[in-house]
């Protein structure tokens, strides 16, 4: 079993770096679709908040990151 496991996780491995950063992600869009349908908040804050989402998930990814290799 630990076998199936390890192959799984090398599979994941090859399309996703940061699992965490993958997820925010996804949801970040899930959110703001949500938003842009149920809410009928206007496509073109929809795209801001995307944008804004984005740059703030990316830093902080590149911030765990340094912490990690002590930076």
């Amino acid at each position: 079993m630990n076998a199936v496991r390890l192959v799984a996780r090398e599979f994941f491995g090859m399309f996703v770096d940061d699992g965490n950063l993958a997820l925010l992600a996804l949801v970040l869009v899930a959110a703001v679709v949500a938003a842009v349908k149920l809410l009928a908040l206007p496509p073109l804050i929809g795209g801001a908040l995307l944008l804004v989402g984005c740059l703030a998930i990316l830093l902080q990814s590149v911030r765990r990151a340094a912490r990690q290799t002590g930076r």
